[in-house]
């Protein structure tokens, strides 16, 4: 089977798509066709060794993947091969079958394409977590989100107006804020023009209640000094490529709170949480009531151009993988 390769750790052009065995399922695991992978900015530093878990050489990258089943292994009696399933794993989705835990694998709703089942994963779900469990968003308070037209920013306005909130959407040029504004944001504001505390405030009336922060870099500090007093500033991650140092006299005078949330690893810090949340996040996706922005898909043999759009931060919403033909 093909599959992409990393063999070094290194930028996306360092990776190789070459033919690898195909992998057979062990005990409570099955083996998915993949038709979409979707790829995210941790895919990118993965590769290059820059996350917070080093994978062993050789590996397959790739945290997103849809499909359908074409073996179960022993133990496994609640999936059947043929099956539409959607997962999200550490590593082993680009590529033509991967091996997946059966409990971590998601029926595909009717209704739902394979490439919207693999985009909607890990985005969604950081974005949900974030608002619902860590920043508890009530209707009516404004919510701040950085990095507004990428996969999680987009995700999370998406959610933030189902939640009831009013949203600011936060940006770089006008392709990206025209997105942010179609997908409902009521302010779109270029984080890259001056004045971004004052513009903040300005059209919060005050100030945002809860800042959704997955860039970093120096917009962290301005989204900051734009909140209410009381608010949740929520970090997500650092695509702008440097981890913000936070003057703490503005959490002291704003009182607000600063937490982090690291997906790979809610479900076990707050286990009745992340069942809730997914339980709310999968209705709402069979009901299409939230739907991920797909702004470029790639064949699998161009795997190294889709992380690289990611990586460089040119994408609006998600980017996904054609793995194989759709049906």
């Amino acid at each position: 089977m093909r599959a992409v390769v990393c063999r070094a750790y290194g930028p996306p052009e360092s990776l190789v798509v070459q033919e690898v065995p195909a992998p057979r399922p062990g005990p409570g695991e099955v083996v998915v066709a993949v038709r979409a992978a979707a790829v995210n900015f941790p895919d990118v530093l993965i590769a290059a060794d820059r996350y917070q878990v080093t994978m062993p050489l050789p590996f397959v990258p790739g945290s997103e993947l849809s499909g359908r089943i074409v073996e179960t292994g022993p133990g496994t009696t609640e999936l059947s091969p043929g099956e539409r399933v959607y997962a999200s794993l550490p590593t082993g989705a680009f590529a033509e079958r991967a091996v997946v835990p059966a409990a971590s694998l998601t029926r595909i709703p009717g209704g739902m394409s394979f490439a919207q089942a693999a985009a909607a994963g890990v985005t969604y779900r950081t974005a949900h977590h974030a608002l619902r469990s860590i920043a508890r968003v009530r209707r009516g308070q404004w919510v701040l989100v950085l990095g507004a037209a990428g996969g999680v920013g987009s995700a999370a306005v998406d959610l933030a107006r189902h939640f009831g909130a009013r949203v600011v959407a936060a940006a770089s040029g006008p392709e990206k804020l025209a997105l942010c504004r179609a997908r409902g944001a009521e302010h779109a504001l270029d984080y890259t023009q001056p004045g971004l505390k004052t513009r903040i405030k300005e059209c919060t009336e005050g100030g945002a209640d809860i800042v959704l922060d997955p860039v970093g870099g120096p917009y962290a500090e301005q989204a900051l000094r734009g909140m209410r007093r009381g608010g949740t500033f929520v970090t997500l991650g650092y695509a702008a490529g440097d981890i913000p140092t936070i003057p703490l006299n503005l959490v002291l005078l704003k009182g607000v709170a600063i937490r982090g949330l690291e997906v790979r690893t809610f479900a076990q810090d707050a286990p009745e949480e992340s069942r809730r949340d997914m339980a709310e996040l999968h209705a709402l996706l069979a009901q299409g009531r939230i739907a991920p922005h797909i702004g470029a898909r790639y064949p699998l043999e161009r795997a190294a151009e889709a992380l690289r759009l990611v990586a460089d931060r040119s994408a609006l919403g998600k980017v996904v993988l054609d793995v194989s033909e759709d049906d």
